[in-house]
């Protein structure tokens, strides 16, 4: 063999040769490019994906908030209308008081009631009784009367010195050291929130005043 055919089929051996690392490598970079294209699309996907999640995620947020507005401005129109019911129920029972005061048998039966509640809660000799001014004109005549038919036996001055209110007694101890407040407004005092329940629960129940006066 010549050495013009030698060199030409080395020639072509090489030709051949990078023919194949060409192709080869188009190979690689084919699939380089296809993995590459993939990643991104999958990153792209992933991005959407956080993208919905974090709008959802958001939407939620805002409808939480919202609903958590529409609830305190709900609460609060509650208690507004509690406390109008409240307030137009107790100005009821301030009414229903001042005509109890005024109708003198029944007001005398009920301060009894509140009498032997007082006496019988501090239990103790020498007791005294408080009436406001306009009550102490009314039954002091008639004190030991009052007082015997209320609690037989029992021994319960009465104080010339009048307590504020509009009704009721003041019992205390002679020391003064203990007393039971039972003017129509010291049972309102201790009983106050009770009484907004039972204003809520009985709104419209006549017999409120009966019981929250004699029983309560």
């Amino acid at each position: 063999m010549s050495d013009a055919q030698q060199i030409g089929d080395l020639e072509t051996a090489l030709l051949a040769r990078a023919e194949n690392l060409a192709a080869e490598y188009r190979e690689r970079g084919r699939s380089s490019a296809e993995r590459i294209a993939e990643e991104a699309q999958a990153r792209l996907h992933l991005r959407e994906e956080k993208e919905v999640l974090a709008a959802k995620a958001e939407a939620e947020r805002l409808y939480g908030r919202q609903v958590q507005a529409a609830e305190i401005r709900l609460q609060g129109e509650l208690d507004r209308l509690r406390w109008t019911l409240v307030s137009a129920t107790l100005a009821g029972l301030d009414a229903q008081l001042d005509a109890l005061v005024k109708d003198a048998p029944r007001y005398r039966g009920v301060l009894q009631g509140l009498l032997r509640q007082g006496v019988e809660a501090l239990d103790a000799e020498g007791l005294v009784a408080h009436l406001n001014a306009r009550d102490y004109r009314r039954f002091a005549a008639e004190w030991e009367a009052l007082v015997s038919e209320a609690v037989p036996g029992c021994k319960l001055a009465l104080d010339e010195e009048p307590m504020p209110g509009s009704g009721g007694l003041l019992v205390r101890t002679a020391d003064n050291r203990v007393r039971v407040d039972n003017s129509f407004e010291g049972r309102r005092a201790r009983l106050a929130e009770n009484l907004q329940e039972e204003v809520l629960e009985r709104l419209f129940a006549p017999a409120m005043l009966a019981g929250w006066v004699e029983h309560g």
